[in-house]
């Protein structure tokens, strides 16, 4: 008898550590969403080009990541089947031009999608920016945005990824479901959020309110 007793009263005691887990690492996998809309980053040299020499981004808010801006400006982008206006200008200036937008906004531009991550522009296709004071024509760097989640390698040593994982996301709703090629960008001057684009959003009910999980 007193045999079993020590193993229920172990085993009790598996189910009760075993639950505390599950419940921390269900807190830390909740992580916030960001929804992207079509926007456009600049180089100082462009900048100048479509505004005037030495202008000056003006912000209008700030956003979810330290350090950038969503700016009072916006610009007109121009492709080979059409043009799509007032995108957004985001701040600050880069060293290289690139144009976020959304793959149906391709089929409008009559440009062929390359999914990638920023920074990451190389054989992408170009497109013309049309500003007040001039115009641009870029040779590549109009991308749409690979889904990724901003981490601090503090929260990628809590969440059990690395920066340049790619894992898969889970958002539990009425329209959810999961997405794979998920990139983790961990970081120390990133704050935790998933970023999917509209399209990506809409397609499973997301807003700025839900939370998703990573899957691996």
């Amino acid at each position: 008898m007193d045999n079993f007793e020590s193993v229920l009263k172990l085993l009790l005691e598996a189910v009760k550590a075993n639950e505390k887990k599950a419940v921390v690492q269900g807190n830390l996998s909740e992580i916030p969403v960001g929804i992207s809309n079509r926007h456009v980053h600049l180089s100082q040299k462009d900048l100048e080009c479509l505004f005037g020499k030495d202008y000056q981004l003006v912000k209008l808010k700030d956003l979810s990541q330290p350090g950038q801006y969503a700016c009072k400006e916006v610009l007109t982008l121009c492709g080979a089947k059409g043009a799509i206006e007032k995108v957004r200008i985001l701040g600050p200036v880069r060293s290289k031009t690139q144009v976020e937008v959304l793959a149906g906004d391709c089929v409008k531009l009559g440009a062929v999608p390359h999914v990638r991550l920023s920074g990451d522009l190389s054989r992408t296709p170009g497109v013309t920016l049309v500003g007040p004071k001039g115009s641009v024509q870029i040779e590549e760097g109009l991308v749409v945005a690979q889904r990724h989640i901003h981490m601090t390698p503090e929260d990628a040593k809590n969440l059990g990824v690395c920066d340049g994982d790619v894992v898969s996301i889970k958002f539990d709703d009425l329209r959810g479901g999961v997405y794979s090629n998920v990139a983790v960008r961990a970081n120390d001057t990133s704050s935790l959020e998933c970023h999917v684009d509209i399209e990506e959003a809409n397609a499973m009910g997301i807003n700025s309110k839900s939370k998703i999980t990573i899957v691996k």
